[in-house]
This record gives C-alpha cells, structure tokens and sequence, in this order.
C-alpha cells in the first residue's frame, strides 16, 4: 500500500482535502490502485470519485481565465456521466438491491482488456456493501492482482460490512461531513463530548468520563435494535407458528439476529463518525482552518483546542482510527473502547 496509503488512512477528511492529497500522489506517480471511500450520505463520495477519474485519465483540468483574469470553474460531472468503455459503474439495481458476482466478472473482463493511448481503466462499485458473497469474493481476487493501469474505487456508507481481505488490500478514505453526522443521536452526542471535555482533557479520568459517554450511546443504540428484532420475531412467530415448521422459525429468529448486528454496526460506525469529525474539529480550531463540522461547538472546541498542540491532535486521531479498525475485527468491544479512549483521550 505504501506510506502514503498509510497516512491517508489513518485520518478522515473532508472531500476537498482527500482530493488534494490525491492529486499530490499521482503527480508523484505514488497512487494506490485501490481505494475504499466511506462516509455518511453527503459527504461527496461519488464527486471525490468522478474528480478522481478525471485526474488519472487527464480531465478535469484548468479551463483557462476569463476576460477579468480570474479562473474558470468548470463544474464535475456526475460520477455516471463520466461512464465509457474504459470506465465501469456498479450500482446495486436489481430488485434484490444486491451487485451479483455477473457483475463483477464483466467488469474484470473489461479491466483486462488493452485501452487505446494508455488510458486508465477505472472500476468504480458505489454502494460496495452490497456485493453478494461470490461477488465480494471475485471482486477480491481482482484486488489480489490487479490489472496493469486500472483504478479502483468502493465507495460505501457502511465499510463494516465489507470482506476484512477487502478492506486490507485498499486504500483506506474515509469522508467527514453528510447529513448523518447529527442525526440519529449524533448531535446528542456532540453536546456530550463537549461537556465532558471542558471538565478536563488530556488525563486518564477525563478519557475514562468521555468513554463513558460514547458507550452510554451505544448501549442504548444496542438496546434499540435488540427489541426491534425480537418485535418483528414475535410478529412472524404468531403468524406462521402453524403454518411452518420450526427448523424455519429456527432461521428467521437467526436472521432478525443477524439483522441486528448488523444495524447496530452500522449505528456504531456512525457515531465513530461523529466521534472522529469532533476530533477532526479540535484540529481545524487548533490550525485556524475553516469548514468545521460542528460551528456551533466552536467557542468550546476552541477552550479544548488551546490547550492542545498539532502534533498531540493529530496522534490522538491516530489512536482513534486504530480503535476503529480495532473494532472492525472480532476484538471485545467494551475493552477495545476502553483501551482506545485511554489513548485517545487520556
């Protein structure tokens, strides 16, 4: 993957700013060949690709100067706009709202063809959660031994999901912003970060009280879903408990638990979302930079912020994004959060 891979992934950006780094690897000719973009709905995923596809097939570029001498904007596409024989857009659009493995071997067949004048061959799978498991696994075998001069991109809200051999061989991007940040429990949980905060930062109690916040969240996150599942559970079971056997009774209850899981995943990674765009905040008070996340917690992110140094902020987000990988794996929650908060914070 490289050092720069390792670098980007370890923190979240805002579109614009992984746009500039990944401009700064091509220019050096250092860009991975895979790339895993995440983040909340809004938060530009498929304009950072459309702009990435321009880049490695030489669009996109300078539309000159106007009669005032100032530049021209020159608009980016649509991601599926920018779809020819060289470029491939998955979407999940069957009824089953699934990418099947069909798919995917079609889009290898078009990756390891020749492209005319050295074009870049670019894949783009938007919504990369959902591949099917033999799709997941032939997409994985593309990403095992790419073809020569391709791009690949996987852009999802929900990259817990993905095979973990799939996450190891990209490039990791995740975006900061989009609507989910505050919705949901994340504005909640801003307005708790900020009160723990500002009654101590930087020792072990403080990070202790703030993972103690974070957890609070997600066990009543865990608690929500639980009974959603049981509710729809108990609902089949009156219904069909005379109609059906018990070995299929058997399986809807595994799969309202699985269903579960799988939305408390998605819930928790949310709030790691909230969590790392509040960390990512504190930088930008501490740099000067513009575009916060959450503007209406800067006169308490700035308090926080004084008391910090760039090079500590940004060894903090490290420790928060090895918690989230931590977390990806099959590690104990409630000691991985612990341990993580303790670094993070602490």
């Amino acid at each position: 993957m490289g050092a720069f891979g390792r670098a980007l992934g370890r923190m979240a950006y805002l579109a614009d700013r992984a746009f500039e780094l990944i401009s700064s690897a091509h220019e050096r000719g250092r860009l991975a060949h895979a790339f895993l973009i995440s983040g909340a709905n809004g938060s530009g995923k498929e304009n950072l690709a459309a702009r990435m596809v321009q880049l490695v097939n030489g669009g996109g570029a300078s539309a000159g100067f106007d009669l005032f001498g100032d530049p021209v904007v020159v608009e980016t596409p649509l991601l599926d706009e920018l779809e020819s024989g060289w470029v491939r857009i998955i979407r999940p659009r069957k009824k089953s709202r699934r990418i099947t493995v069909d798919e995917i071997r079609d889009l290898e067949g078009t990756l390891h063809l020749a492209a005319p004048g050295g074009a870049c061959k670019v894949g783009v799978i938007t919504e990369a959660d959902r591949m099917n498991d033999q799709a997941a696994n032939a997409f994985l075998k593309t990403l095992e031994e790419p073809p020569q001069n391709t791009l690949l991109l996987l852009l999802t809200e929900n990259p817990q999901r993905l095979l973990p051999t799939i996450l190891s061989r990209c490039v990791r991007l995740p975006l900061l912003g989009g609507q989910a940040l505050l919705a949901d429990g994340g504005g909640e949980l801003v307005a708790a970060l900020n009160a723990t905060a500002l009654r101590g930062f930087g020792t072990p109690i403080a990070a202790l009280h703030m993972k103690a916040a974070f957890s609070g969240f997600l066990a009543t996150v865990r608690e929500r879903v639980d009974l959603a599942a049981k509710a729809a559970e108990k609902e089949e079971v009156a219904v069909y408990r005379d109609a059906t056997d018990g070995a299929w009774l058997k399986e809807r209850e595994d799969f309202h638990k699985a269903a579960a899981e799988a939305e408390y995943l998605e819930c928790r990674s949310r709030l790691f979302d909230v969590l790392m765009a509040w960390m990512a905040d504190l930088l930008r008070m501490k740099v000067s930079a513009s575009g916060l996340d959450f503007p209406e917690s800067a006169e308490s992110l700035r308090r926080i912020a004084d008391g910090e140094t760039e090079g500590r902020l940004l060894k903090r987000m490290e420790a928060l994004d090895s918690l989230r990988r931590t977390l990806e794996t099959n590690a104990f929650e409630p000691l991985a959060i612990e341990v993580g908060f303790l670094k993070a914070f602490g």
